[in-house]
Order: structure tokens, then sequence, then C-alpha cells
């Protein structure tokens, strides 16, 4: 049985009244073993709209309505939904006229989302559901047809995902796992004990003008139509905002948007007059800014509802990062990587690293993996707030989950300590290099070197030394393991990581 399946079933009988608060031992997929304290519903899924259960349920039941849908009866549902991917919106819609089960397949909202990014309309009214926006259908006259005695997880994981309480996730931090908070750095600091090390600083991002003066209201007000990056569409301020505050997504569109500064004409940069936000003084020059015209794509803006984020990867070009909380909060949960440590628990990478595979959404690695994750070794978890910045580590794995509607400022840079990491991973892994233009992705690495030569020769000299030392020794123990007819064994210097970019 599905998880959430048992508080569906008890939510459909039970009487008016909230019930007296009580203690409750959540299922260990949930929470780390921990007692929260639960009043009412609050930590319940509420229950699916067409009343779909999930798959479980079907083996105590005494009628399923997908034996009613004539051929379509003898169809898995993965291999049902698969098929239904390949209709367009008419064939949905007269599909899903011809019987309740039918009715319930066709209406899952993640088959209109990808018709509606597939043909965007020129002009739309954002109303709440993909299919009710992509069919034009007001409010008031979207159908809701009880589909009681149908099971699928196909159709009741989603929901269950967007309606999953976030809270026995992101509280009862273990002390070990806790990122440390301060409330700012100098440089030395910064480059002696903490650049391979995440942390939290709160004090510098409440120095910016910006802080405070963007929210998504008033980007609403002052941009309402320019367009931003949301994942697969570009979207007007107005648009998104609506979306924003009125959407059920699993996964909700993340707002990711590289010319952000350009769009809304603000200054950026301690250098610049009146600029609306700079890079906390700890982190020092980013140097990829050797490379003028040639830098790779290295700010973004970020905003999304309750419940949007980002699944695992790492940041592109084994670039360190910033992230800085304008407004919400954000939850962070990071694993180191290095030759010698497997991925973050639920997360596979290809031979080469260049591909990453994990749960499709947030929600469903919460689900279904964060009580292993967190008692992973390695493992650091923190909630950034409003106001405050948090540093990614070069080549680490990081999810990050919002956890109240949310607006970011986000910018990836070079430390002197990780030339190395970037050195051997724009020489080494061309195919993973990224942000550049197209022209200049299999020339980034002679480009980095020539522009170091010319304004940091000591740093290019030491960083590759340190490449030059770690190359060998790689191939040292390679030739070691094939005399030995052994393999998996990688050997690294402290905190060298063979890093790479997963998109």
């Amino acid at each position: 049985m599905a998880p959430g399946a048992l508080l569906a079933n008890q939510l459909e009988g039970k009487e008016a009244g909230p019930p007296p608060a009580k203690k409750a031992r959540l299922d260990s997929n949930l929470t780390d073993d921990v007692d929260v304290e639960v009043v009412g519903d609050a930590n319940a899924v509420p229950t699916h709209p067409l009343h779909v259960k999930p798959a479980g349920n079907a083996y105590t039941a005494s009628e399923n309505l997908k034996t009613r849908s004539g051929l379509f009866a003898s169809l898995p549902d993965e291999l049902l939904s698969h098929m239904l991917e390949s209709f367009d919106a008419d064939e949905l819609v007269r599909l899903g006229a011809t019987c309740k089960a039918l009715y319930a397949y066709t209406r899952l909202d993640e088959l209109w989302r990808a018709l509606f990014i597939r043909s965007p309309p020129s002009d739309f009214e954002w109303r709440g559901t993909w299919r009710a926006t992509l069919l034009g259908i007001p409010r008031g006259l979207v159908t809701s047809i009880s589909c009681m005695n149908l099971f699928s997880d196909i159709l009741y994981r989603p929901f269950q995902c967007a309606h999953t309480p976030l809270e026995p996730f992101v509280t009862n931090i273990p002390s070990r796992n806790e990122i440390a908070r301060l409330p700012d750095l100098t440089f030395d600091d910064y480059s002696e004990h903490w650049t391979d090390k995440p942390f939290i600083l709160t004090s510098p991002v409440k120095q910016w003008p910006v802080y405070k003066s963007w929210t998504p209201q008033t980007l609403l007000e002052k941009y309402p139509d320019i367009q931003f990056r949301a994942e697969a569409v570009d979207w007007p301020t107005r648009k998104y905002i609506d979306y924003m505050y009125d959407n059920t997504d699993e996964s909700p569109l993340y707002v990711f948007d590289r010319s952000f500064v350009e769009k809304t004409g603000i200054k950026a940069g301690k250098d610049e007059t009146d600029a609306a936000y700079w890079s906390p003084e700890c982190f020092g020059s980013d140097l990829f800014t050797v490379l003028g015209d040639h830098r790779p794509d290295h700010r973004w803006m970020i905003m999304g509802p309750k419940r949007s984020g980002s699944t695992f990867h790492k940041d592109p070009n084994a670039t360190n990062a910033w992230n800085a909380v304008l407004t919400g909060k954000k939850y962070w949960i990071m694993f180191p990587s290095s030759p010698t440590l497997p991925p973050p628990p639920g997360v596979m990478l290809s031979e080469d690293q260049s591909e990453i595979t994990s749960p499709l959404s947030i929600a469903e690695y919460l689900l279904t993996f964060h009580a292993e994750a967190r008692r992973t070794p390695g493992c650091k978890e923190g909630i950034c707030h409003a106001g405050e910045i948090l540093h990614v580590p070069s080549g680490w794995f990081h999810l990050v989950l919002n956890l109240e509607d949310s607006l970011a400022l986000t910018q990836n840079f070079v430390s002197v300590k990780t030339v190395p990491h970037v050195l051997g991973f724009l020489r080494d892994q061309r195919d993973q290099v990224s942000g550049f233009k197209e022209d200049v992705c299999d020339r980034a690495y002679k480009l980095f070197v020539e522009g170091l030569r010319k304004e940091y020769p000591e740093v290019l000299e030491q960083g590759l030394q340190k490449l030059d030392s770690k190359g060998k020794w790689a191939k040292l123990t390679k030739g070691h393991e094939e005399e030995e007819g052994r393999g998996g064994f990688s050997f690294g210097f402290g905190d060298d990581d063979d890093d790479v970019e997963v998109p």
C-alpha cells in the first residue's frame, strides 16, 4: 500500500469536530523516527478530489472502476499513462467522456502541462490547473465527478506528493547534520577554513538595497510584462504570479532567469554606483571574470511557490555558489562528493557522471529516501531564511525546497582554492561544460588558462601543479588496479574532488 493510503481512508470516515491532540509516530519514510505532535488532520493527506485511492486498496475492495473501461482495463497503469501522453487535447477530452475510469486518467494534470508546454497558447489566463487553462474553462464550470472505487498509484501518487506536509522532513534536524550559521566571514577566514564547507551567513544580505524592496508583489508592480524564464516557458511576471499563488502541481514551475539584471535594469556589484546587490566580500573576486566577454552564465533570479525547488544536482563547471533569500525560506539537504563516496541515497550517476537519475519530484524523494539520507554520513541540512545567504561548495550534491513562496538571487563563482577543480573540469569534461556560448565551450580551458596567466599567474601556477599532481596519482592508482585486476578504487588529495556538473 502506498504511503498515505491509510490516512486517506481514515479521512473519509471522520465525523465532524477536531479530535484531541495526540502523539503519533510517523512512517520511517517520512521522518527519522521522531515523535511529532499531530493536531487534528494537520499532517494528513486530504482526500483525492475524484476520490481515487492508492492501488493497494484494490485488494480489499469489492469493486474496481477500471474493469469497466473496456480494452483499456487490461493495460497496466504505467502503459496506459504512457499511451495517453501521445494524445492531443481533443482526444483526451473525448476519451475522458466514455467512462468514469478514463475520465480520471485523462484528467491527470501532468498530461495537460506537457501539452501546454509543447504548444503554448499565444495568450492565456491561468485558471488554476493546466487542463482548465489550456481548454479555457471558466473556474465555475470545471467538472469534478466522483470516481469512487478507482485505485491507481499513477493518479494518487502525484496528488499525495502535492499535498504531503513538509514539516516532518525539515524539522528535528540532527545536530550532526546542521549547516553552520555565522553572522559573516572575512576573506581570510573563508579562504582558510570554509571554501569546501556549506554555511549560512545571516548579515550580508540585509545590507543590500534590493533586500526588502524586491518581493514577488513588487516585481509584479514594477515589471508586470517582463518575461522571465520559468523552466521550459517564458511568462510575463503577471501570469507567473497568478500561477505561483494558485496551483496544485507536484513540481511547480520555478523561475530561474539568467538575464534578470538586464531585464530589470538594476546594477549588480560593489563597484557599481547605486548597486542593488553585490557578492559578500568574504568570497573575494570571481576568477571567471578573467574570461571577459566569454564568461559563462553566472547569476540568476529564482522565484517559486511553496513546494517548488530543485532536485539533486551539482553546480556547473565545478564552481562554488551562493544563494541569497530575499523573501520566504528554503530547506537545503547537501552531500559532499568524491571518487571514494557514493552519491546521495536515491541518486544514481551514469558511468561518466554526466547524467543523474533521481525521483522526478522533491516530494517523491522526501517520501522515499529522506530518512535514509538524513542518516547518511556527510549529510548537511539547514533552513535559509529571508535575509540570509547559503554557500554551496564546489562539487556538492544539493536539493533545495521552498518552504514558502520565495524570491532569491544566486551566483556562481571561482575562488582561488577551487581553481584546480575548475581547470580539471574544463580540460577533462568538455562535454559537460555549460553556460558558455556554444563556440566557446571547447576553448573554455585554454581561455581560462590564458586569462589567469595574464592576471593571476601565481594562482594559475599553483592550480596547474595541484591538477598535475592529482593526474599523476590517478594514473598510478589506475595502473595498479589493472595489474591487480581490481576496480572501483580512486585516490584523492584530501578535498580534491573529481567535480562534475549534473544538469
